[in-house]
């Protein structure tokens, strides 16, 4: 693993995660990206729970009746009941969503993605003050400051890897979102001095 300092903390619209490094092989690994056109994972991404920012949790909460038939689930088996705390999480704390069956609850069982977005997009909501960041960014994530590959492309579980863009280049839009032009102009300059995927 190569980390390399970025030049100055990058903090998110939220606050928190802040950014002060990043893991390089987000530069070299790479996924199939292009999810809704993809005919061989079965959303394995979902199989799991994922951690929620508390209060991004009780914004899903407030979506109201309409969203919780979207769903299909009572709203009381959506997250599970413990609040752990963590400082890089928004406000302080998480929780994680259930499982039902083989996929995270908001799986969609009608299609492909995740309910909360696809609500979202219907609705002229915008999914990043709903959908979790750790979705969104996925299959990259955030520990103790540091931009990284997720645990299922380290591991080898995540079934699209190896095939398609970089990491980075498949969720550059969405740090731009949650982390400034700043970030992606670092990022970007970082990206153009190493070589070029395989």
């Amino acid at each position: 693993m190569s980390v390399a300092a970025l030049s100055k903390p990058h903090v998110c619209v939220f606050k928190a995660p802040v950014l002060k490094s990043v893991d390089t092989r987000i530069f070299s690994l790479r996924y199939f990206t292009r999810c809704m056109h993809c005919g061989f994972c079965n959303d394995q991404c979902c199989s799991y729970g994922v951690d929620v920012d508390a209060d991004n949790a009780e914004r899903v909460l407030g979506l109201g009746d309409a969203f919780a038939a979207f769903v299909g689930v009572p709203r009381e088996q959506w997250f599970g009941s413990e609040v752990l705390e963590d400082a890089e999480f928004p406000s302080g704390r998480y929780r994680r969503t259930q499982t039902r069956g083989s996929h995270c609850v908001f799986h969609r069982d009608s299609g492909r993605g995740c309910s909360i977005h696809a609500w979202c997009l219907e609705q002229g909501l915008d999914y990043h003050l709903y959908k979790p960041m750790v979705s969104t960014l996925f299959p990259l994530t955030f520990e103790h400051g540091c931009l990284m590959p997720s645990n299922e492309v380290l591991d080898g579980s995540l079934v699209c890897a190896s095939q398609g863009p970089s990491l980075y280049d498949g969720v550059r839009d969405e740090l731009a979102h949650y982390f400034g032009a700043a970030l992606i102009a670092e990022l970007d300059a970082m990206a153009g001095s190493l070589p070029s995927p395989g």
